[in-house]
């Protein structure tokens, strides 16, 4: 299941830790009807033909029972703008790296707080396992794993 605006902002308030949701800063013009817009952290580039690692402004705490899927918000996709990686783990905490590949004809300017990135958050039936891996608690643009 989806979870609604209505949801989102329940869990946010909620005093229940294992249903706990936390998105800081929360921006209330950022909440959608059935997803949260996320932004960037910082002004930043995306030259065509490259990918880059963007780090979200918001940090979050997912409970034991969401999970989240990013998506580029369609303004963006309608530019050219690609998004790799994106499912955020039941129990992750952190900073969200969005992985942007601009394959557009131009390079785009992406400003502070600018809103780029969808994340709709999906309840987790049963879900007994959480996030404990390298990203846990980052902060700023994390690359991947050297090999």
């Amino acid at each position: 299941m989806i979870l609604s605006a209505a949801e989102i902002v329940r869990r946010l308030s909620s005093p229940h830790a294992d249903e706990k949701l936390t998105i800081m800063p929360y921006a209330q013009e950022c909440q959608q009807p059935a997803s949260y817009d996320l932004r960037a952290a910082d002004d930043i580039i995306l030259a065509r033909g490259t990918c880059r690692l963007v780090p979200s402004m918001e940090r979050v705490e997912f409970p034991p029972d969401l999970a989240g899927t990013l998506r580029c918000r369609s303004s963006f996709g309608r530019r050219g703008v690609l998004m790799g990686g994106g499912f955020v783990d039941p129990g992750f905490r952190g900073q969200l790296t969005l992985c942007l590949t601009n394959m557009g004809p131009e390079d785009i300017q992406l400003r502070k707080s600018e809103r780029i990135v969808q994340m709709i958050l999906h309840e987790v039936k049963n879900g007994n396992e959480l996030y404990d891996g390298r990203y846990q608690d980052s902060t700023g643009a994390v690359g991947a794993k050297e090999a």
